[in-house]
């Protein structure tokens, strides 16, 4: 895992009830079909106590496609609802972090901490591929996960 910027991901700040604040995730990809929707699918299923996670492409292809649906379907993940979606280029710095999973460069505006995922395009390729790339994932996403629960477990026994 490679960092753009040399930024610590936080935890978020405590909200007024005393609970944190959930980290906002976007996991970018280029086309919006594959790997960042995985990563999203991941994240909301495992993930949903400390992070809210959304995906987006650099160049969307408008559908998610039907071999990342089978791949996350056989590890009891729906992400049938999940839609390709563009790049919020005015909204990135209301993220708190960004994972690239493109393979390009982001923009440079962005004030936000980026973790630099190199992970295969599996688009037009096998089952098998797809399958190889959804594990590598998800194995990304747990790290950043504990990642974020050990931080949270921090601040809870920081005093006030």
């Amino acid at each position: 895992m490679k960092s753009e910027k040399q930024t610590t991901i936080k935890p978020t700040s405590h909200s007024a009830v005393g609970r944190a604040r959930r980290t906002r995730v976007l996991f970018v990809c280029v086309g919006n079909c594959c790997r960042s929707q995985m990563a999203e699918g991941f994240a909301c299923k495992y993930g949903d106590d400390v992070m809210t996670a959304e995906s987006a492409g650099l160049h969307p292809a408008g559908v998610v496609v039907p071999e990342t649906v089978r791949a996350m379907a056989e590890k009891d993940i729906d992400i049938t609802a999940q839609y390709s979606k563009p790049l919020p280029l005015n909204k990135l710095n209301n993220y708190d972090l960004i994972v690239n999973l493109s393979g390009f460069k982001l923009p440079d505006h962005i004030e936000v901490p980026i973790l630099t995922w190199e992970v295969r395009d599996p688009i037009g390729q096998t089952h098998v591929v797809y399958c190889n790339v959804r594990n590598e994932i998800e194995n990304l996403v747990m790290q950043l996960i504990l990642k974020l629960r050990r931080g949270r477990a921090r601040l809870r026994h920081q005093p006030a």
